[in-house]
Order: structure tokens, then C-alpha cells, then sequence
């Protein structure tokens, strides 16, 4: 009885999270240009510097529209997805510890601040040394012949930033995972500790993944989290220190 219960309720929890997702897609649609137009900026203040015309374009009729689309439905994501994680959060907790209802807290004000610390990182830090190493590739005719130049599309230029603040935004979850998994017992600090070699090797190659195929992105993802992996053995000693107590 207690499963149906618990289908039950995950049932509304999704409801609820996808009518929030749907409500703030449509209003983020009448911001589409301005969202646009601030995910855009890392690219224009890269390329002002270097003097030369410059534009996005959209070779398919539907492209820019769709790009609205999927830029309003993306924020909304963003927006919503902590929404979501914590509702999951909620969803597992109960199950793990009735009693300590608070013990929950912690993660459902952390999931939101490290999503959106992904996001910022990826938008002010990321994007421009990205976009700038990227761009240290045209030349300009001297020495090929032709002038290699990067006309950049709309469609394909956002997917790239969006999904790399998702990547972000996910990957630095890693934290409140690893202090859940501490939570149930099924880690403790000690494993993590001797695990730590395989780590670094999984970040990097989880890093390189999640990220187009240079150098600054795999970095950019790879080093924080590493220190949100440190970071996490921290907060699970604690929470082990804590458990013995109770215990």
C-alpha cells in the first residue's frame, strides 16, 4: 500500500514540477529577446575587440523562432530544474529519515545555489576564454589564402551554451550526492579518500564528455569538481562524526 502511496505522490510532485515548467516557459517567452540577447553577450564582448564585422546567423527560415523556443524553454528549465531536483530530493528523503525532516534542509537550500554556481561560472568565466580560444583560430588570408571566419549560427551557438550550463549546473550536484549517499551509510569519508585517484581519471573523462572537444571547457568543468569532490569529503566526515554520535 505504502508503494502505491509513494507512486502517488511522486506522480503529483511531476505534475506540479511540469505545470511550474509550462508557467514559466510561456512567460519566458515574451522575455525571449532579452534571454537571448544576455546569452549572447559573452560572444559579442569577445569578438567586439577584434574589429571585424560581426553577426550571427540562422540559415534556416524556422531557426531563429525555433531558437526563441528553445531559449524560453531553457531558462524555464533552469529556473525550474533546482524546483525539480528538490522535489526528488523530497521524493527519496522521507524514505532515507522520518526522523530528521531537518536533515533535508541543507540540500534543498544547496541544490539550488551550486546549480546556479555552475550557470555563473560557465556564463562569466567559461564562455569568454572559450569563445576567445575558439576565435584564435580564423586567419586572416595572409597565410591560407582565403580568410578563415567564423560565422557563427544562433541555433548552434546557444545549444553549445546551454548545454554547458546544464552540464555545470548538473555536475556540481556532486556534493549533495555524495552527502545523501553518506547519509543512507552506503559511503563514508574513508572511501571516498581511497577512491580518489579513480576519481580524478572519471571527472576528466565525465569533463570531456559533457563539453565540446577543447581544452578550456574540460578544465573549466574538471577543476571545480575536483575541489566540490574535496569539498565533499569534508561534509561527509562531518556527517559521519555525527552518525557515530547517534549512534
Amino acid at each position: 500500500g505504502s508503494f502505491v502511496s509513494h507512486l502517488t505522490e511522486l506522480r503529483k510532485r511531476l505534475i506540479h514540477s511540469f505545470i511550474f515548467l509550462l508557467i514559466f516557459f510561456i512567460a519566458c517567452y515574451f522575455f525571449s529577446e532579452h534571454l537571448y540577447s544576455f546569452l549572447v553577450e559573452p560572444f559579442a564582448s569577445a569578438v567586439k575587440d577584434n574589429g571585424l564585422e560581426r553577426r550571427l546567423i540562422f540559415t534556416a527560415l524556422q531557426e531563429t523562432f525555433l531558437t526563441y523556443i528553445k531559449v524560453s524553454f531553457f531558462t524555464a528549465f533552469f529556473i525550474t530544474c533546482p524546483y525539480i531536483l528538490i522535489q526528488i530530493w523530497k521524493f527519496i528523503a522521507p524514505g532515507l529519515y522520518k526522523h530528521e525532516k531537518i536533515a533535508i534542509i541543507p540540500y534543498l537550500v544547496l541544490t539550488p545555489i551550486l546549480f546556479f554556481l555552475g550557470g555563473v561560472l560557465v556564463y562569466y568565466l567559461i564562455m569568454p576564454l572559450a569563445i576567445n580560444f575558439f576565435l584564435s583560430f580564423e586567419s586572416s588570408g595572409l597565410s591560407t589564402g582565403l580568410p578563415i571566419q567564423l560565422e557563427a549560427k544562433v541555433n548552434e551557438y546557444l545549444s553549445l551554451v546551454m548545454k554547458l550550463i546544464f552540464a555545470f549546473g548538473i555536475s556540481f550536484q556532486l556534493p549533495v550526492v555524495l552527502s545523501l549517499l553518506a547519509r543512507i551509510g552506503l559511503i563514508d569519508a574513508q572511501f571516498l579518500r581511497d577512491r580518489r585517484k579513480y576519481v580524478v581519471v572519471i571527472i576528466f573523462a565525465t569533463a570531456a564528455i559533457l563539453t565540446p572537444p577543447d581544452p578550456i571547457t574540460q578544465i573549466g568543468l574538471a577543476i571545480p569538481l575536483l575541489i566540490l569532490y574535496e569539498l565533499s569529503i569534508f561534509s561527509v566526515n562531518i556527517i559521519e562524526k555525527k552518525n557515530n554520535k547517534d549512534a
